[in-house]
């Protein structure tokens, strides 16, 4: 009975100690958030899309306008990269990626814009639109998503200031993690695939 008890005791000691191991993240560990946590747009193919429509994959959703000069190209290539770090070795988990880039310039964005830029980085890309300016500024402030309007030198030119960061959903639509602009491919990888696990 006494040795039943000593393997009761280790057994008990040993599984609270692997509840309380939380898997370690680069980006900021956003789980349980009451924020963000899903969405009603229409891709670039004019499909109504939600965040059901991707489970079962890593979701990787951006904010920013196709004619932005740096960070919209600079975080749409190194996603190219991370799916590519993904499938190396002959894996199939750069399938399990979806990255969505959501648009804060409608004005200018039109589908077919939207659809041209993301096949130039992935066709497997989506790019996703508001239906009106009223539901992008919802959008935004359920995601604390920043964007303003700037005017540019030339009259009618403008460019949009936006926040910069990637929100990652696990497999099963959770909000998982937040990335801020300039993680490392290596470590966005390594994020994803925790998530994937």
């Amino acid at each position: 009975m006494k040795k039943l008890l000593c393997v009761l005791g280790a057994v008990l000691i040993l599984g609270a100690c692997s509840e309380g191991k939380q898997a370690q993240f680069n980006a900021i560990d956003i789980t349980g958030a009451d924020y963000a946590k899903g969405f009603a747009l229409t891709d670039h193919d004019g499909q109504p899309r939600t965040l059901a429509d991707f489970k079962g994959k890593v979701v990787a959703m951006f904010f920013g306008y196709t004619q932005c000069p740096d960070v919209c190209p600079t975080t749409m290539t190194e996603m190219v990269a991370v799916k590519q770090a993904l499938s190396a070795g002959g894996r199939a988990d750069g399938d399990k990626l979806q990255v969505l880039f959501v648009t804060v310039d409608p004005e200018r964005d039109t589908p077919a814009i939207m659809k041209n830029y993301m096949a130039a980085f992935d066709p497997a890309f989506l790019a996703l639109y508001a239906s009106s300016p009223e539901q992008l500024a919802a959008l935004a402030k359920d995601y604390k998503v920043y964007y303003k309007k700037v005017d540019g030198k030339a009259p009618g030119s403008y460019t949009m200031d936006h926040s910069a960061g990637l929100y990652l959903y696990d497999t099963q639509g959770r909000l998982r993690l937040y990335a801020r602009y300039g993680s490392s491919v290596e470590s966005l990888t390594a994020d994803i695939r925790q998530l994937l696990k």
